[in-house]
């Protein structure tokens, strides 16, 4: 009978969930990219070549996603040197005070069977303020894909209110994610729609 007890105990010890048995994904940087774009009277586009994402689960409900993003602001680049260093100035990103641009998701609502909208605070130039990246997934169910979205913000709620010399720029900022994905640990997710 202990015997028979023993093997139960042991059981549920082994069966019960631990932290690295929730799905955990990484991004693949090299086939990955964060951009952005701002309507203006002269092609204002870019992206940033030095960032981070981490995507893990507080369990296989693909509503319990965290999606953490840190974007080294300086690493901006427009293809102008002039137009890099106005936005890296403290009249834009502030990177000398504020090096990192940074979303961390707060709730994940899954709108189909593969969009969600992805609530969270953005921060830039250390302002935060709540933002929706409004995300596609490609590969469900295979552990493996690509995160797709975009996320639009005013540039103003966050003191970004110059402009570039000779340059007209709209207040609206369009931030576009492609992220390649691969799990790392965990099961599968399981999605509700």
């Amino acid at each position: 009978m202990r015997t028979v007890i023993l093997c139960l105990m042991g059981f549920i010890l082994l069966s019960a969930p631990s932290h690295a048995q929730v799905p955990v994904f990484t991004t693949m940087p090299t086939d990955s990219s964060i951009k952005f774009y701002v309507k203006s009277s002269v092609a204002l586009v870019g992206k940033f070549s030095k960032w981070d994402a981490m995507l893990k689960f507080k369990s296989n409900d693909v509503r319990t996603g965290v999606l953490d993003i840190q974007i080294q602001a300086a690493t901006v680049d427009t293809g102008s040197g002039m137009k890099n260093n106005k936005l890296r100035s403290d009249a834009f990103f502030d990177v000398e005070k504020n090096p990192l641009i940074t979303f961390h998701s707060t709730k994940v609502v899954q709108t189909g069977p593969v969009t969600f909208d992805v609530v969270g605070d953005f921060s830039v130039r250390g302002v935060s303020k709540r933002e929706t990246l409004k995300l596609t997934v490609e590969g469900k169910g295979t552990g493996a894909g690509t995160i797709t979205g975009t996320m639009i913000f005013n540039r103003k709620d966050y003191g970004m209110t110059s402009g570039i010399p000779f340059v007209k720029i709209a207040d609206h900022v369009e931030v576009t994610v492609d992220l390649k994905v691969k799990q790392v640990s965990g099961p599968l997710l399981v999605y509700q729609q």
